[in-house]
Order: structure tokens, then sequence, then C-alpha cells
């Protein structure tokens, strides 16, 4: 799952924006549970086994102690982690509002602290932050396996480790730390457990998947602005926790707000796999890459008969397409990764534990595990097909499609983060991309466009917001939405428009499984109404994370800034030499493009523009400015220094605020 990078901005549209265009400022009453909603609530409860006590002994297990009330603050005092406002999950019974199977999976994923999981060999800290750190014993000190999102998350985790085990075995160094795939909830907190300047002595191997470094640093930068804000809808971070808001995630409880860091491996595994021995302990990899992260690999350990999935097999459907946005990934190679993981350690485990989520214990049941998983992700990949060899297209696979077999069982298999819905566009998507195959659809006017025609089509505003509310009152809330949106893209200050959407988006959410679904239908309602809270999410980057993404990357980040309306007259090229890292990369401008070259150095630029990339660090951390840069002497340009002033204005900042659920 890709999570928050250097671009993700955690902003909302204040209240008085809302208030200058004519729309609530102040709390509007949320609906509450319509009789269609608790109906359905009604129907998945009866026909699910939701009182199965597997999942919640497994959660259980080898619990040893936990951080008081789930609190953890960084080093100025600021909450980076509360678990007090989620006391209401400590009821049993789900409810109208939230979707009971959700209710189950979050009540699981709410407890949190200290289990060992396998006796006096392996550990896990969980409960405080996306993903789950795991501790592992070798030879003489420990290895750690995936040190979460937020430096400050992963150093109180090894505080309670260290004042629970270390006080009673001694204090033993930290020899190794592996980091799973290339996702930030896996790596970010590394800072929080060994120094930059231990592993810089050899005193801490770092091990990673190959393709590790380029993969964790570089992804989302291009595209930063938006992930980060769509993924404000879809983590919740602009919901209230509460019955009526944010619950869950589905994968986990929640993002932390800590602070991201990076630290280079030191060693990494090749796509072939293989065994290396970590602090005297034998650990058989397998690489897992192109399936829920491009770089990612599963382990086994032989001498513990542990198998860590990572994030191939969770206690949930993954996401083949995230809501936030990312690239594709691959539902037959998924299914196929852990169907070798079934033939060649299925036999042997008797626990397998991921990067999320709890472990499973017992031979068969590990292997039953693997089994529904496979099945789960490769009923995705071959249902899609078999539909759309048959001309099904995008919006018309999953609704031909019933829930596969297994998850009606297998509550490890059920869309509580990625769904069937979803999951079946996507890979509709990886193999025919965004059309389906109608003219009609070739080139359709935007919405912005459309909608007043649709409302003119309607015979105007009263008559279509009447048609969505009589599909309110019969509890067609995807018709009600479908019709209600293009109410509020024709004339968003419709302020009866806006509330009717948010109360569909209400039971849309009220009634959704997976946990992405439910926070982006209900901050979409939240931002229709004006009720956003202050973005609980709000990662900042460590000098370390930022000073390791590629200077390539950063320029062609860059590029994507280009106005090229603007810039269409301007030709030229801008040579950059970095003096402290020894690059140099040549930004060619010409026809309303910019391309950067990296590491060429051209023989007659317009301007040459000398900086260290520390200084481009300090941009990017939002810690220096060109302008004041220019002024002080720590760039030097020589050229035409105009031209560079008229190219660099060229780069406007995009607005993180944007709308996503009106004009």
């Amino acid at each position: 799952m890709r999570r928050p990078t250097i671009m993700l901005l955690a902003a909302v549209l204040p209240a008085a924006a809302l208030s200058a265009m004519g729309l609530p400022s102040a709390a509007v009453a949320q609906d509450a549970a319509s009789e269609t909603t608790r109906a359905a609530q009604a129907e998945l409860a009866k026909r699910l086994p939701l009182d199965d006590p597997r999942d919640e002994a497994n959660v259980m297990r080898g619990k040893l102690a936990e951080i008081p009330d789930g609190v953890i603050l960084g080093k100025d005092g600021k909450t980076v982690w509360d678990r007090r406002p989620y006391d209401f999950l400590s009821q049993t019974k789900a409810p109208d509002t939230v979707n009971p199977s959700l209710w189950r999976q979050a009540r699981l994923n709410a407890v949190h602290g200290l289990f060992e999981v396998v006796p006096g060999k392996i550990w896990q800290i969980r409960g405080y932050d996306l993903s789950v750190m795991t501790i592992i014993r070798g030879k003489t000190g420990w290895i750690v396996v995936d040190p979460l999102l937020s430096e400050e998350t992963a150093a109180a985790g090894w505080k309670l480790f260290a004042a629970t085990i270390e006080a009673k075995e001694g204090k033993r160094p930290i020899k190794a730390v592996i980091f799973s795939h290339s996702h930030s909830d896996h790596f970010g907190g590394v800072g929080g457990v060994v120094s930059a300047a231990d592993v810089k002595a050899g005193k801490v191997r770092i091990i990673a998947p190959h393709g590790f470094s380029e993969e964790a640093t570089s992804e989302n930068v291009l595209a930063g602005t938006a992930m980060g804000r769509r993924a404000l809808y879809m983590f919740g971070a602009i919901l209230a926790p509460g019955p009526m808001g944010q619950v869950d995630t589905g994968l986990g409880p929640k993002l932390s707000s800590g602070t991201i860091g990076y630290m280079e491996p030191t060693e990494t595994v090749s796509d072939k796999g293989g065994t290396l021995t970590i602090d005297g302990l034998q650990f058989d990899f397998m690489d897992a890459g192109g399936t829920e992260a491009p770089a990612e690999f599963v382990f086994y350990i032989p001498a513990y008969k542990a198998l860590h999935t990572t994030e191939v097999v969770t206690h949930n459907l993954h996401n083949i397409l995230t809501l936030r946005g990312a690239q594709v990934r691959d539902a037959l190679r998924w299914s196929k990764v852990i169907d070798a993981m079934l033939l060649k350690w299925g036999g042997s485990a008797e626990v397998a534990m991921g990067s999320h989520h709890w472990p499973t214990w017992g031979t068969g049941e590990v292997s039953e595990l693997l089994t529904h998983q496979r099945d789960a992700y490769r009923y995705v990949h071959d249902r899609t097909l078999f539909l759309a060899n048959r001309g099904a297209t995008l919006h018309e696979l999953a609704d031909q499609t019933a829930e596969a077999p297994v998850q009606a069982t297998d509550f490890s298999t059920r869309g509580y983060y990625g769904t069937l819905n979803h999951d079946m566009k996507a890979t509709y998507q990886r193999y025919f991309g965004w059309w389906d195959g109608n003219p009609a659809t070739f080139n359709p006017l935007p919405p912005e466009q459309s909608a007043p025609k649709y409302v003119a089509l309607a015979g105007g505003a009263d008559k279509l917001l009447a048609a969505g509310k009589a599909a309110i009152a019969a509890g067609d809330y995807r018709w009600a939405a479908e019709l209600l949106n293009k109410l509020v893209f024709a004339d968003p200050a419709n302020k009866d428009g806006r509330a009717a959407l948010a109360s569909a988006y209400d039971q849309m959410g009220y009634q959704a499984e997976s946990g992405a679904w439910r926070n982006y239908y209900l901050a979409a309602a939240a931002t229709l109404r004006g009720t956003e809270v202050a973005a609980a999410t709000s990662n900042g980057q460590s000098r370390s994370f930022v000073s390791a993404i590629p200077t390539g990357v950063f320029f062609d980040a860059l590029a994507t800034r280009f106005d090229a309306a603007k810039g269409r007259a301007l030709n030229g090229t801008f040579q950059f030499i970095l003096p402290d890292s020894k690059e140099a990369v040549a930004v060619v401008v010409e026809g309303g493009v910019e391309f950067p070259r990296y590491g060429v150095t051209d023989a007659a630029p317009t301007a040459t523009i000398t900086i260290d990339r520390k200084i481009l660090d300090d941009v990017m951390l939002g810690q220096a400015q060109f302008p004041a840069l220019l002024q002080s002497g720590a760039i030097r340009i020589d050229g035409d220094r105009m031209a560079f002033l008229s190219w660099f204005a060229l780069h406007p900042p995009a607005d993180p605020r944007f709308h996503v659920v009106e004009p």
C-alpha cells in the first residue's frame, strides 16, 4: 500500500472559504442510519459467522504489555498516536451506522500492545500505527522487521519491548533491520530504533528487496499532491473518530502523524530470492515484487518455523488499485506468489505473520490461509477476464459477479480494504485501460460541462433534486448519488442539493464493509456539509527521507509543475550543477515542454545554476525559498539570469486543497 510521501500535504478547505461561497460553515446534522441501511446491516450479519471466535483468540494470543491508553507523543509534546477517541469500539454489537463486518475488523485492529508470537523467539508491536513491527531474536541481538511509518511510534514500540523483554533478559543490540517492501509505513520509523551512525559503522545491517531504494524514495513524488488530497478521504483523516465517522481503515487502525525517515539498505535480496544468515539465524527469502508493492519479498525462518507474509497475505482482500491512486497491481502474479509460498512452506510453517494484522498459528491453519488468499486474488483476475472476454465493461463487471465462495466463510478474504468491486475494475484497467470500448465514451464532456445539461434535461434543479430525494427515500443510494452529483456540479452553491447528496453518501458509507470506502463516502459528505475536521494525519518527512529522493526524480517532479500554456514561447537550456553530490542536470525547455536530462552537461546553456543538493533538500523541506537563496548567494547563476528567473516563475505549486467532490 502506498502511503504519505514528501508531497503529502494535510490541508483542507477552511470553513471561512466555505462561508465565502455561501455554504454552511457551522456543524450540520449527519443523518442516522436509514431503514434500508439497517436492513442491509442485518442481512449481512445474518449470513456471516460474526461470532467466530478464532480471530479474537489470535489477536489476544501472547499479549504481554501495552502502552497506557495507546497514547504516543513526539519530542515536541504533540500527539502522534492516540487510541482514546476510539473507546467506542469497546462495545461488542455494531451500531446501525457501521457495517457489522467492518465493526468486527475494527475491534480486532484496535487491540494494541506487545505480543509474543513464538515463545522466546519472535514478538510483534501491534496497534500503534497502520502497520506492524516484528522483533526476532538472533544469536547475539535483535532483528527488527518493518519499523512502522513514524519514528515516534517505532521508538515508543521499541521502548515497550525493551521495558518488557530486555528488562528481564538483559539488553541486546539491534543487529539488523529488514524492510519487507517499499511502502513508507514499513520503513519510515527506522530512525526510531537505530541510528544512522551505527548503520554507517557497520553495527547494523539494513536488508531490503531489490529495487527498494528507487521505489521507496520516488513513488508518489510525481503525483503526490493529488494522491495526498485523495488520501485524506481514503484514510478518513478529515473525519472525527466515532460510530458515524472514522472507525478503521480495514488494513489497520489509521496512519500515525509522526516523522517519516529513511536509511539506505546496506544490502538487497535479488529477484531470485535465496538464503541469508542474519545474526546467526537463517532466513529463506522469496521475491514478491510486483504484487502489493513493486519491491517486496516474503521470508521463512526454518529454525522458528515462522513465515513472514509481508503485505502479500494479510487478513483482508487488498487493493489492486488503491482509492488514493497508484499504478495498477497484478492480481495474477499476486495469486501465483501466494501459491509458491504455499508449495514451499505450507507444510512446515507453524505460524504466519504479516506486516499488518495478527498472526495465524498451526500448520493446517497457515496452509488454509494461503490457499484462501491465493484463491481470492485468482478469482478477481479470472472472473474479470471471463466477463470482459464476453463483452462486459469496466462498470458492468462487478455488478455481474457474486463474491468468491471463500469470502462467505473466511474473514481474511473479505473486502475490508480492497474490494471485489474495485479490484475487478482495476484488473480490467490493467488489461484494457480506462475506456469501456463504447465510442460514446471516447471523449465525454467533463462533469462541469455536462452537469448543467443534465439539470436542464431533468426540467431544472428542483425536479432533479426531487428525483434525487425520491431515490434516497427508496433506498436507491447509488442512483441518488449519480443524480445529485449532477446537481452539485451544475450549481455547487445549491445547499439543498449538497445536503441531499451528503445524505446519500452517509448511507453508502454506513453500509460499506471496506474501511476505505466508508472513509471516502463519509469524508465526501463532510466536505459537502462543511464539517471536515483538521486532518489528523500530517506526516513530516525527515531530512534523511528527502535526501534519499533521487535528484533525477526531483527534476522530473519539477517538470510536472511547468505551466506549458504560459511557457509555450520559452526556449532554452538551464544547466544545474550540484557540487556536493557531484551531479548535473540539463533542463531543456522548448515548445511548452520541459525535459530534464540527468547526468548531462550542455555545451552552451542559457544559464548555469550552481546549487548544492543539500540546498535543494532545504527547498523540498520548506526550509528555504529560491528568491531568498538568490539574494543570499547560496545559488550562483551564470549566463542569462532573467531567462532563469522567467523559467522559474513558470513552476507554480499545486494547491493541495483542490476540490474532490465538487467542481
